[in-house]
C-alpha cells in the first residue's frame, strides 16, 4: 500500500499569518498527531452515516464570508488516520464552508480514535448545534447508544436494562444525563429509527414547523414506529386519502392491534375513519342566538 501522503506540518502562528518560527520537528511515528496542521480538503472524508445534515444555510454562509474576509479559519477540525485518508469527526460545516470560499486546504487536529470512541466523539461534538431535527438525534443515539453498548461488552443491543461497563449505568442513561433529558426520551428517539423514511420526514416537518408539508406530531410518531414496515406504508396511503393524521389514541390503537396480530389495511382505514375531537364538525352561533333558541342554563348566560 502507497504511504499516506503527510500534510503540510504548520504552526498556529503559520496558519493566522504570524511569520513562521522554527521548523517544527516531529517524531517518526507520532507525525502531525495532536498538532495543528494544514491538510487538503481531498483528504478529509465525511463521517460514516455521519447522522447530521450539512446545510447551506445562513450559518454556514457567515462562516463563508469570515474565511473570505480573512482568508482563513479560525477553529481546526477533529480528524481521525484511516484507511486511504482522513475521516472527519467534528468540523463538517467548516469543511463545507472551506470549500464554498474557495479554500483547498484547512486546519485540523489529528487524533487517534477506535471505530467507538470517533462515534461518541462525533455526536457529543455534533448534538449542540443551533437545529438538531428529530431523525438526526434519533442516528446520533442510536449510533451512542451501540457504542456505548460495544464498549460494556454487550451484545444484546436491544434490553432496555444494557449496562455501561465503567460505572454499572444504564446505557441509555449515561446520554441521558449528557444530553440533560430523561432516559425514556432517549428511548423514544431510538424508536424513531423504525420509521418508513416518509413518516420520519413528517416528524421533522413537524418540528420545524414547516408550511405546506405533512406532519406528524412526535407522540403519535414513536407509536407508529412499532406497525411493521408495511403497516406504515398501508397507513401512509390512508393518510394521504383520506387527508389526516393519526391522533395519539388512534396510534394506540393501531399499536394494540398490531401486538394482537389483528391490523391490516382495513383495520387501519376503519380507526382512521374515526372522527378525532378537532377534526369533528362544529357548528358556531353568535351567543345573542344561542340565548333565543337555548334553555337560559345552557346559553352561557349570566345567573
Amino acid at each position: 500500500m502507497a504511504e499516506k501522503e503527510k500534510p503540510k506540518i504548520q504552526t498556529l502562528d503559520d496558519l493566522f499569518g504570524i511569520p513562521a518560527a522554527a521548523p517544527v520537528d516531529v517524531p517518526k511515528g507520532t507525525a502531525f498527531m495532536e498538532t495543528v496542521v494544514s491538510m487538503s480538503i481531498s483528504q478529509i472524508r465525511d463521517f460514516a452515516n455521519h447522522p447530521f445534515r450539512v446545510r447551506n444555510d445562513d450559518i454556514t454562509q457567515e462562516i463563508v464570508r469570515d474565511i473570505r474576509n480573512t482568508g482563513r479559519i479560525e477553529t481546526p477540525a477533529i480528524v481521525r488516520p484511516v484507511e486511504g485518508g482522513y475521516e472527519m469527526i467534528s468540523g463538517h460545516r467548516r469543511k463545507l464552508a472551506c470549500s464554498l470560499a474557495g479554500l483547498d486546504a484547512m486546519p485540523v487536529i489529528v487524533r487517534e480514535m477506535t471505530d467507538d470512541e470517533a462515534t461518541i466523539a462525533m455526536v457529543s461534538a455534533n448534538r449542540q448545534r443551533e437545529q438538531v431535527l428529530p431523525s438526526e438525534k434519533a442516528h446520533a443515539y442510536k449510533m451512542w447508544l451501540d457504542a456505548l453498548n460495544r464498549q460494556g461488552q454487550r451484545t444484546d443491543l436491544t434490553c432496555a436494562t444494557l449496562l455501561h461497563k465503567s460505572d454499572g449505568t444504564k446505557s441509555r442513561e449515561v446520554i441521558a444525563q449528557q444530553e440533560g433529558i430523561s432516559h425514556e426520551q432517549v428511548r423514544k428517539f431510538i424508536r424513531l429509527n423504525e420509521l418508513i423514511p416518509e413518516l420520519l420526514e413528517m416528524v421533522d416537518n413537524d418540528a420545524a414547523k414547516a408550511k405546506d408539508k405533512p406532519t406528524m406530531a412526535f407522540s403519535v410518531a414513536v407509536e407508529i414506529s412499532t406497525l411493521s414496515a408495511d403497516s406504515q406504508r398501508d397507513l401512509l396511503l390512508t393518510m394521504q386519502s383520506e387527508e389526516r393524521t393519526p391522533s395519539i389514541s388512534q396510534a394506540m390503537l393501531m399499536k394494540q392491534k398490531t401486538a394482537e396480530g389483528s391490523l391490516n389495511m382495513d383495520a387501519i382505514f376503519q380507526i382512521m375513519q374515526q372522527d378525532k375531537p378537532n377534526q369533528k364538525d362544529q357548528i358556531k352561533l353568535p351567543r345573542e342566538r344561542n340565548q333565543q333558541i337555548l334553555p337560559r342554563r345552557y346559553a352561557g348566560a349570566e345567573d
